[in-house]
Order: C-alpha cells, then structure tokens, then sequence
C-alpha cells in the first residue's frame, strides 16, 4: 500500500455499478463484502476497493477521518 492510496480513498468516486458517484471510502461494507467475495476487478480501482474492504472490516474506517477534513 502506498500512503497516497489513502487520500484516494477519500478522493476518489466509485466509477460503476450500484454505488457509482459515491466516495470509495463511503462505499458500504455488504458491497465491499460482495467484491471480497466475487473479485475484485483489475487495476487502481481493485486495490483500493480491497485496501478499503480491509480498513471497514477491522474497523479502522475512523483513521481515515483527518483525511476527510484536509480535503
């Protein structure tokens, strides 16, 4: 994981499917439980539904609060 993924996740809009428009780090965690259980799809947006499915399932998804207010 590089540190700039981080910033992305709150950055960055999902860009398909269900929850398309909405924040990476927004995303529910039964849809990132589905991705965990389907697949990921390849490239950028893969790993950072996969780093994000492991921040919401070890519920770590405060740490990414002080990100939320430097964007």
């Amino acid at each position: 994981m590089n540190p700039e993924d981080l910033e992305k996740l709150v950055t960055l809009r999902m860009p398909f499917g269900k929850h398309a428009g909405c924040l990476i780090a927004d995303l529910p965690g039964p849809y990132l439980n589905w991705f965990a259980r389907e697949g990921f799809p390849n490239g950028q947006i893969g790993r950072l539904l996969q780093l994000m499915h492991e921040i919401d399932h070890n519920g770590l998804s405060e740490l990414l609060d002080p990100l939320r207010r430097g964007s």
